[in-house]
């Protein structure tokens, strides 16, 4: 017997067959697993934090270093001072041992005090210039760009 379509098959529409569906790409080869590129990204990590922790240290040494050596040109100017104030001391003391009476002691005297004062201030001010030198000095190296 021929095919002959039945019935029930007239009844349906026809639909096309689908289309093979094209393969799907597979994904590129990963050249490394992620463990092994985690690996890698935690070296690099770890390199950077070493280098910096080195600069710091270079930095702070370098701020240590002028720090102290500011610290021992304070302390010598201080001890400068003090050897000259004693020095004008002394020689206040020899005129007034020298001098013929009251009124002339009493003029050293004044002299003497109204000079230390005012070598006192000159002192005090030298010494403070100093301090701040030796502060901006030692925080250069700390600085971005300040140690190399």
């Amino acid at each position: 017997m021929p095919d002959t379509p039945k019935p029930s098959d007239a009844a349906k529409p026809r639909t096309r067959p689908k289309a093979a569906s094209a393969p799907k790409p597979e994904p590129a080869p990963v050249a490394e697993s992620r463990p092994a590129r985690g690996k890698k990204a935690a070296e690099g990590i770890g390199e950077r934090v070493a280098d910096t922790a080195k600069r710091v240290g270079k930095s702070l040494r370098a701020s240590s270093q002028t720090w102290a050596e500011g610290n021992a040109e304070i302390g010598l100017k201080m001890i400068d001072q003090a050897e000259q104030n004693v020095q004008q001391a002394f020689a206040a003391m020899r005129a007034a041992a020298k001098a013929k009476d009251i009124s002339e002691v009493m003029k050293i005297h004044a002299d003497f005090v109204r000079d230390q004062g005012e070598r006192s201030m000159a002192q005090a001010r030298q010494i403070g210039e100093l301090i701040v030198q030796v502060g901006r000095d030692s925080v250069t190296p700390l600085r971005p760009g300040g140690a190399k």
